[in-house]
């Protein structure tokens, strides 16, 4: 138990390192004296919306972008250059807040990740499993994402493909609920995440690349994608918010080593940390939730509530 242990120290502070390591080795680069944005207010409330939305299958990042529309985020700097980098250093931002979320995992889904300790040093047969097949899974979202990320940040990163994506993603959330329903298919049913072989790790990743569409939901394309290839929803489910933490840790990181000076020269860091805090705290409470909601009934109303925001969201930037 005490090596156990051990380990599991061991894994939480290379975890970590993944997010604090590179903001640490880029403080030295930061000008100083600049004036900063992000106010607490702005914080808390963006961490809050991440917790809450990161693992529901209604996409963190449409709320994020929409959310830091509506708190005047936006970048009025006249100097070019420097306005582009207030884009980049917020935009950053609205990635690498989902640390907070992902430690919410560590927390939530600690004995998965004991298990993986366990096939990593111990040669534990299904922890070894689990790990690598969360390695075939990141695999597909590290390669088409390392390509396309220019294009993605420059053409997607707005509010009106947001809504597009959450009003398309309502619509197959609903369209897909009626095909099970109509197969008469208990989804609680299926295989478990011990079963999964590695054609199935590798098409959830596949599906998760959907997501790289800001309003489609990472969470959503892999829930439905592990349901279509037979994982029960509890199995699915899991998988997601485990596939999740490793994603969004690279993804955090990336941007952090890319963008991580332009964010400590241009955003308060306390709040940049606050927010993290209430991401985690929201979170927890989020995926607890889920857990038990998804557990005793279906997707069905998140495929309405995307329906209402994505026409709301119109009306209020259409009107």
């Amino acid at each position: 138990m005490k090596s156990d242990r051990k380990y599991w120290y061991i894994f939480i502070l290379a975890f970590c390192g993944a997010f604090f390591g590179p903001v640490f080795s880029v403080i030295a680069e930061v000008p100083v004296n600049e004036p900063k944005q992000l106010t607490t207010t702005q914080a808390v409330v963006l961490g809050v919306v991440e917790g809450l939305t990161e693992y529901l299958p209604i996409s963190s990042t449409g709320h994020l972008l929409v959310t830091k529309d509506l708190l005047g985020m936006n970048t009025t700097d006249s100097d070019i250059a420097r306005q582009a980098t207030e884009t980049d250093a917020i935009n950053a931002y609205l990635v690498c807040i989902q640390f907070g979320a992902i430690l919410a995992i560590l927390f939530v889904c600690a004995h998965r990740f004991k298990k993986i300790l366990k096939g990593l040093f111990q040669g534990d047969a299904d922890g070894r499993r689990l790990l690598i097949n969360l390695i075939l899974a990141l695999s597909p979202a590290v390669v088409i994402g390392l390509i396309l990320e220019g294009p993605i940040k420059k053409f997607l990163f707005g509010t009106y493909p947001v809504i597009v994506a959450w009003f398309g993603g309502g619509v197959a959330i609903l369209l897909i609920s009626f095909y099970f329903k109509n197969q008469h298919r208990d989804l609680h049913l299926g295989q478990e995440i011990e079963d999964m072989g590695p054609k199935v790790a590798i098409l959830i990743g596949v599906a998760q690349c959907l997501a790289m569409w800001p309003g489609v939901s990472r969470s959503l394309a892999t829930i439905l994608g592990g349901l279509f290839l037979g994982l029960s929803m509890k199995a699915t489910v899991e998988f997601s918010f485990l596939l999740g933490a490793v994603t969004l840790t690279a993804a955090t990181a990336y941007d952090v080593l890319k963008h991580g000076s332009d964010m400590l020269a241009v955003l308060e860091i306390r709040s940049m940390f606050l927010g993290l805090l209430f991401a985690f705290a929201a979170a927890v409470l989020s995926v607890k939730w889920m857990i038990h909601y998804l557990n005793k009934y279906g997707l069905e109303i998140f495929g309405y509530y995307r329906i209402v925001l994505a026409l709301a969201t119109a009306w209020i930037y259409l009107g």
